[in-house]
């Protein structure tokens, strides 16, 4: 049977966290990437050790949460104690090209007359 966030034990997920109930950071939303930089260590809680062994690629942070089944607030928050601790790289997606990007209005007025003298 699969569980979902609504059974876990409040209890459980208070002790995962800390009693903590926001991130140290603010460096995360759903598709932020995370890459593990090392293997688990001995001693290490479980769900840590389960987000390095996830992550050897790149993983959006809603991917880890839904694969430990834990609410994406309490996987931001271990994952705010493995970026402090230097075990994960953050990587946000790359967004489109701003508007400096993009063409000059005058460059695109030329590829127009350009194209309607074809």
């Amino acid at each position: 049977m699969i569980r979902s966030a609504r059974d876990e034990n409040p209890d459980r997920l208070y002790t995962l966290t800390g009693g903590r109930s926001r991130p140290s950071r603010n460096d995360f939303d759903l598709v932020t990437l995370i890459v593990a930089e090392c293997e688990p260590a001995r001693g290490m809680q479980s769900e840590h050790s389960a987000i390095l062994r996830l992550c050897p690629l790149p993983v959006a942070v809603v991917e880890i949460a839904a694969e430990l089944r834990l609410p994406v607030s309490i996987t931001k928050i271990l994952l705010s104690d493995l970026l402090d601790a230097g075990r994960i790289t953050v990587r946000h997606p790359r967004t489109l090209p701003g508007p400096a990007r993009l063409p000059d209005h005058a460059t695109l007025e030329k590829v127009l007359v350009g194209l309607r003298e074809l």
